[in-house]
């Protein structure tokens, strides 16, 4: 474990995780505006995938989950995609709530905290 503040995916505004003494924080990851909240679900969690492939580590070690939908009314299409993914005895603590996103075409955003390996 270090305590060396590592940056993935380094932007101009914003990182796609920051990782500091053993744990990742995500940024929140969308899909592609106008998909359908089942395929905007999925992208979101390839994107978690990839990052946290990235920094060492995969989704067995997720602490917790924000997930913000843009309607409530899409949260069984999510967690269809959401339950097909998460790895069984491995579940994080999880929130979810409705929000206006950053525009109106994003139906689904996730925000991951995980433990680094």
């Amino acid at each position: 474990m270090t305590s060396e503040i590592k940056r993935y995916g380094v932007g101009a505004r914003m990182s796609e995780g920051v990782s500091y003494n053993g744990i990742i924080w995500l940024a929140g990851q969308v899909g592609n505006p106008g998909d359908s909240v089942a395929d905007q679900t999925r992208t979101c969690l390839a994107e978690v995938d990839r990052i946290l492939a990235e920094a060492g580590t995969d989704k067995t070690r997720i602490l917790s989950t924000q997930i913000w939908l843009a309607d409530m009314a899409d949260f069984a299409e999510m967690n269809a995609v959401w339950d097909a993914w998460v790895p069984q005895g491995n579940t994080p603590a999880r929130a979810t709530g409705e929000a206006k996103l950053a525009t109106p075409d994003y139906r689904v955003e996730v925000i991951v905290t995980a433990a680094l390996k």
